[in-house]
């Protein structure tokens, strides 16, 4: 008698479970829930609800960063074919229209566990999700933009967390300055997310998909990135000063020059350093995410 192991070219018919998990790429979480902390951070107590913290972390990372990558991996499937045969769904290990189904069905639950946050989280939820889809899908599928695609995935994955975070514990609208330096961080995130298109140059290219190292080369597309992160930090630090909060600016400074020494080596390699930087570089970027909250925490108004 025949079975599925004898006939491994066979179809399947369910998702394999480690493909699932491959699918909403856990790596990925980190930065919203990272932003969605800082947001906590930057006007929370000692007294905080923490369980609204707990939900909100779950809510930016697992659930609706999960659900971005899922539904970009369901409207990326031809572009993974040549660039990462070996994902989910072009490999077959998500197979037919699953990888649909999830991420429609991880929308709603992102929807459901957004209204458990009151006003401020369910609308910040439906606009990423929102962002998600706009960033992904046929018609306006922004990742075709070398200028809108990243700058819509940084505003969605540093900016919209960390001013929900603010607003969930602060029951209201945050600060000004509070929204303002969030807003500069999404801005930074830009050069992140162009250096994540690196690594998809090949198939991007075959399909005409315009990312920016695409349209402008690697080598000139790395220094856009580079000045992308570098000029936002750079207004953070004299907000920051201007605000009296000089030892936050100067420790902000000083993560940034570490940035600019890894920028170096980036530059003499795009290609081969893009994946190198964002494992390295880009963790004194989010540790300067967190002392402009705590900077922010006390300045208050």
């Amino acid at each position: 008698m025949s079975t599925l192991a004898d006939h491994p070219s066979t179809p399947r018919r369910w998702p394999a479970p480690k493909a699932l998990l491959r699918l909403v790429k856990p790596w990925t979480w980190f930065p919203p829930m990272w932003a969605y902390l800082c947001g906590v951070v930057s006007v929370g107590t000692l007294s905080a609800d923490w369980t609204l913290v707990a939900l909100g972390v779950v809510l930016a990372g697992p659930v609706t960063c999960g659900m971005s990558q899922a539904a970009n991996d369901w409207c990326d499937r031809h572009v993974d074919a040549i660039n990462e045969p070996d994902r989910p769904i072009p490999s077959g290990a998500v197979p037919g229209r699953w990888g649909l189904w999830i991420a429609l069905a991880m929308t709603l639950l992102s929807l459901a566990i957004g209204w458990q946050l009151g006003a401020w989280g369910f609308g910040a939820t439906a606009l990423a999700c929102a962002a998600a889809w706009a960033y992904s899908a046929e018609p306006l599928r922004a990742k075709r933009s070398p200028l809108w695609g990243p700058l819509l995935c940084g505003l969605a994955y540093e900016t919209l967390p960390w001013i929900t975070g603010a607003a969930v514990l602060s029951a209201g609208a945050p600060s000004l300055l509070i929204m303002v330096i969030a807003t500069l961080y999404g801005m930074g995130a830009y050069g992140i997310m162009v250096l994540n298109d690196f690594k998809s140059v090949t198939g991007d290219r075959a399909l005409g998909l315009r990312s920016l190292p695409v349209v402008l080369g690697p080598a000139r597309a790395a220094r856009v990135a580079c000045w992308a992160m570098t000029l936002p930090q750079i207004a953070v630090i004299i907000l920051l000063d201007l605000n009296g909060k000089l030892l936050h600016g100067t420790a902000v400074a000083a993560l940034l020059a570490i940035q600019l020494i890894a920028m170096r080596t980036l530059l003499r390699d795009p290609l081969g350093r893009a994946q190198w930087y964002q494992g390295m570089g880009i963790l004194f970027f989010i540790a300067g995410m967190m002392v402009t909250a705590t900077a922010l925490r006390s300045i208050g108004g």
